[in-house]
């Protein structure tokens, strides 16, 4: 072998090794529009679910892989789906006050992906959600098909400063009370 294969083949390898690390993030906006974020709080006497609306977000990409990824939700369309007249006017209102989310203070929560990495099931995410001006760290599994993703999140809201009805706190309310942890089911377009 020569001289010059000796010095050029690893030359080659280094360069490839370098030009991989800068491969650059590519970031594919969320069709706020096409995407949907279903809600459901669960009390000793039943459930309630309905929508929020997403107001932005991205994935990160380095090629194929997921490597990131921030969301921002609209509080203030939070709606009940599952009761109508009255009485879906005043969950959505009880829902939108201090009591609960506050949105008049608390316009967004958000979600800001802090550790991405690849699982059977499609990718193990750890973030940090932001409601009520509070962030806590979530973990959740998230599974990518060609445009879209999904996934499913249980939240505890008393993490939040949201202890309305809650039993964790409050001593006597029996079948009057609301459990601590809600799901939040995810399906997203870009």
């Amino acid at each position: 072998m020569s001289i010059k294969k000796l010095i050029l083949k690893p030359l080659l390898v280094l360069f490839a090794v370098v030009l991989s690390a800068y491969t650059t993030t590519d970031s594919k906006n969320i069709n706020v529009a096409e995407s949907v974020i279903n809600w459901v709080g669960y009390k000793v006497t039943g459930q309630h679910e309905g929508t929020i609306s997403l107001l932005n977000g991205s994935l990160n990409f380095k090629g194929n892989t997921l490597v990131g990824g921030k969301f921002a939700m609209d509080m203030t369309t939070i709606n009940t789906t599952d009761l109508e007249g009255n009485s879906k006017k005043k969950l959505d209102g009880h829902l939108k006050a201090d009591d609960f989310f506050g949105v008049n203070n608390f316009k967004t929560a958000t979600l800001v992906f802090t550790s991405v990495n690849k699982s059977k099931l499609g990718y193990a995410v750890v973030g940090d959600m932001t409601i009520k001006g509070i962030t806590n760290e979530v973990s959740f599994v998230l599974t990518l098909n060609e445009n879209s993703a999904s996934t499913n999140l249980k939240i505890d809201r008393t993490k939040y400063g949201i202890k309305y009805g809650s039993a964790s706190f409050f001593d006597g309310i029996k079948d009057k009370a609301i459990y601590d942890e809600f799901d939040l089911n995810v399906k997203l377009k870009f």
